[in-house]
Parts: structure tokens; C-alpha cells; sequence
């Protein structure tokens, strides 16, 4: 496969374009986390116990959510590239409203059922009141997030994605000042952590609101919700949210039998999936970038455009793969000692991490192609590749789970069910749909 070094220039520009400001963007929800977790922290550990439990129902139901954004960008770019912005912005806007009507119902939900979601967790007492505290509070920041996801989706569409990463900038700001006066300044605690992050959320939408009213006027798009629209982002949402859900099972099966083995594994595939998602913010940088100009190119019409595109991004999903596993390699012995300082924990994850780096190279192509086929709205595709994906996937983990390997052994064999098994087919599952035209007639 060529370098991407080797291609003519205007298209790698273009990918680069789009990309580095998208991952600076995706990069801003983990800080987010990561914010309030060390001003939680400064609280106590019951606080910041809570923070985890309200944390992982937050990011369960947003992560179902994320189809807002990648079923708005495909349908905001194919009417850009058909050369009818006004018709790609009025699609986006009734994205972001399908967003508010779904954030709604959710925060309503979320906010009643609390009680329940943490009781889930068998948490102690003193633990689950700081959880349930966080959580009531932030079940109103849920219709934000979603806005901001169609939001976001509408400007990729539109082949902006420098704006967001300007949103995502100004809004950690908030979310840090906030979140700091209403702690420590106001004294709120962990309520505080809350109230300071859903407010930086509607800030967000805020910004997001002004600056897609200006591109409402300026294409003479109606910021009124239009029930054709909605339905249209519904439908392919809908599949989305289908291959979400497969995802979701895959990762918690995963993390279930990790924990059945022990708890040193259960931590060391910890380490090995931290760094797996921190190389995935690149990938999904690029998948994004794939969505955009595939979308845009089979708007316009123009196919060949569209393998330049699908060939180009592969290319450069399987060099990042490349470096990244290389890099994870050369630092497999010690990444477990910066976890955790612990050199036993190191010597145990070490070979899953070298499973991991292998696979990076797989994992490249298997993202970028994800962002290919929602980019030409393949969505009812993926939606069932997603269910396949796990027919060898479960029983795989079911074996690791009865044979009862424990220590460095079963967690490398953790690894090669999830990077190996898994990444593998959904490989083959995305590789086989685009070597034919099938998937670029799914957006007609």
C-alpha cells in the first residue's frame, strides 16, 4: 500500500485538514472526565468513588448517543457536495432537534430513575449519595451533550471542523473556572463538580446556536424543525444506535470476564484498553475526516472521488496503525509501571500490550472504514455487521472464561480475543462490504 507521503498532496491536505482539528476536539470530552475527577478528588475518595459510578452511567448513555453526530455529518455532506448548502444546514439543524427532543426525555428519565442506576452498582451508602448527587445534577446537562454532538455533526458535514475544536477549547475553560468556583468557592462539593459541568455544556450549545444561525442566514436555511429531516436522521440514527449497542456489549463482556479472572487482570486490561482508546482519538480523527469527504464526494456525485478517498484514508489508518504499534512495542515493559508503579503488574499486561501493538495496524483500517460507510449513510449495513461481529467474538471469551487461565496467560489471551477475534471481524466484516459498489448506492 502507498504512503501517504506518496499522494499527491491536495487530498492528503484535505484529510489533514479535517483531522487534526477533529481530534483536538475529541480529545476535549476525556478532559472533561479527567477535570472533574481531579477536583473531585481534592474532595475525598467517597466523592470521588461517586464521581466513578455517575461517570459510568454518563458515558453508557452518551456513548449509545454518539450516532447524533455520525448520522448528521454523512447527511449535512452529501447536500454540501451536491452543491445545496442551504438544504445540508437545514438538515443539521433538525438533527440538533431531534438532539433537544431526545436529550429531553432522557434527562427526565435519568433524573427519576437515578435511585435505581445507582443502586446497580452495590455501592456503600456514604459512596451512593455522592453519586446519587452528581448524577441528578447532570441528567440536565444530557440534552446539551446531544445538541452539541448535532452539532458538531452539521459543521463536519460542512467540512469545518476547526470550529468545534474552538467550541471544545472555550467550553474545558468554563467547565475548569466553573467547576472550581462552585467547589471550592461556593463550597457545593461534588454538586458543585455537577452544576459547573452542565453549565459549560449549555454554554456550548449556546455558541453552537450563534454560529449556526449565521450559516442558517447565510444559505437561507430555516432554524424551524422540519419533520422530514427529523425522520431522516431517526432512521439512520436508529441503525447507528443498534451498532452502538453491539459495541457496548462487546466491551462489557470483555471487562466482565477480565474481572472474573482476578483483579490484577482486571487492572492490567485497565492499562491495555487506556491505551487502546488513547490511539483510537487519532482513528476516530481520521474516520471522521473519511465521513466528511466521502459524504461531500457522493453528494457531488463524483465515485472516483470516493475511492481516492476510501484508498487514501485506508492508507493512512494502516501507517498510523503502524507507528502507534511500534511506539506501544518499544514501551510494553514500562507502561504498566507508569500506571501503576508496580513492576509485577508491567511484567503481567506485557504481552497483552504486545497483542495490542500487533493489532493497531487492523484497528487503523477497521476505523477509518467505520467512517467510510457512515460517511455514504450504510447505516442498516453496520447496524447488522455489528450483531455478526460478535457470533465469534462471545463464544471466544466464553472459552477463556471456562478453561479459568488466570495471570499473564489469560490476560493475553483477553487481548487476543478483543484486538485479535474481534478487530479481526469486524475487519473482515467492513473489508468485504466495500470491495464492491454496494455501499456507496446506501446514500440514495
Amino acid at each position: 500500500m502507498a504512503s501517504p507521503a506518496s499522494a499527491p498532496p491536495s487530498l492528503n491536505r484535505e484529510i489533514l485538514h479535517l483531522a487534526v482539528p477533529a481530534l483536538g476536539a475529541l480529545v476535549a470530552e476525556p478532559l472533561f472526565l479527567i477535570l472533574d475527577a481531579a477536583m473531585v478528588g481534592h474532595l475525598g475518595t467517597t466523592p470521588l468513588a461517586g464521581l466513578g459510578i455517575a461517570s459510568a452511567v454518563l458515558q453508557t448513555i452518551v456513548g449509545l448517543m454518539i450516532f447524533l453526530a455520525y448520522s448528521t455529518t454523512p447527511a449535512v455532506a452529501r447536500r454540501f457536495g451536491a452543491g445545496r448548502p442551504g438544504d445540508a444546514v437545514s438538515v443539521g439543524i433538525d438533527g440538533m432537534w431531534l438532539a433537544l427532543g431526545l436529550g429531553a426525555v432522557l434527562a427526565i428519565a435519568g433524573a427519576l430513575t437515578t435511585p435505581w442506576l445507582v443502586s446497580l452498582f452495590g455501592a456503600a451508602d456514604t459512596v451512593a449519595v455522592e453519586a446519587r448527587t452528581y448524577l441528578t445534577i447532570s441528567m440536565w446537562g444530557l440534552p446539551a451533550m446531544l445538541i452539541v454532538y448535532a452539532a458538531t455533526g452539521l459543521l463536519r458535514g460542512m467540512q469545518d471542523t476547526v470550529t468545534p475544536l474552538w467550541i471544545a477549547g472555550l467550553g474545558f475553560g468554563a467547565n475548569a473556572l466553573l467547576n472550581w468556583i462552585f467547589i471550592y468557592g461556593f463550597g457545593w462539593g461534588i454538586a458543585g463538580s455537577a452544576f459547573g459541568t452542565v453549565t459549560a455544556q449549555w454554554g456550548m450549545v449556546a455558541a453552537y446556536v450563534l454560529v449556526i444561525r449565521r450559516l442558517a442566514i447565510r444559505h437561507g436555511a430555516s432554524m424551524k424543525a422540519q419533520s422530514e429531516g427529523i425522520r431522516g436522521t431517526a432512521r439512520s440514527g436508529g441503525w447507528l444506535l443498534l451498532r452502538n449497542v453491539s459495541m457496548r456489549i462487546a466491551l462489557l463482556a470483555t471487562v466482565a470476564i477480565a474481572t472474573g479472572i482476578g483483579t490484577l487482570e482486571l487492572a492490567g486490561w485497565q492499562i491495555a484498553f487506556t491505551i487502546f482508546t488513547t490511539a483510537a482519538f487519532a482513528l476516530d480523527a481520521l474516520a471522521i475526516a473519511a465521513q466528511a469527504l466521502i459524504g461531500k464526494s457522493l453528494g457531488s456525485g463524483d465515485l472516483t472521488q470516493v475511492h481516492r478517498v476510501l484508498r487514501r484514508t485506508t492508507a493512512w489508518g494502516v501507517w498510523f496503525g503502524v507507528l502507534v504499534g511500534a511506539l506501544v512495542a518499544a514501551l510494553s515493559g514500562v507502561l504498566g509501571i507508569v500506571f501503576t508503579g508496580d513492576a509485577a503488574i508491567a511484567a503481567l499486561v506485557q504481552p497483552a500490550l504486545i497483542v495490542l501493538a500487533v493489532a493497531q495496524p487492523i484497528a487503523g483500517v477497521v476505523f477509518v472504514l467505520d467512517g467510510v460507510l457512515m460517511g455514504a449513510n450504510d447505516a442498516r449495513y453496520l447496524a447488522i455487521a455489528g450483531g455478526l461481529n460478535l457470533v465469534p467474538f462471545l463464544p471466544a471469551l466464553w472459552i477463556i472464561a471456562a478453561t479459568g487461565i488466570d495471570g499473564a496467560i489469560g490476560l493475553l489471551w483477553l487481548a487476543i480475543a478483543f484486538f485479535g477475534v474481534y478487530l479481526l471481524t469486524r475487519l473482515g466484516t467492513l473489508g468485504w462490504r466495500v470491495r464492491t459498489d454496494q455501499w456507496t448506492r446506501a446514500a440514495a
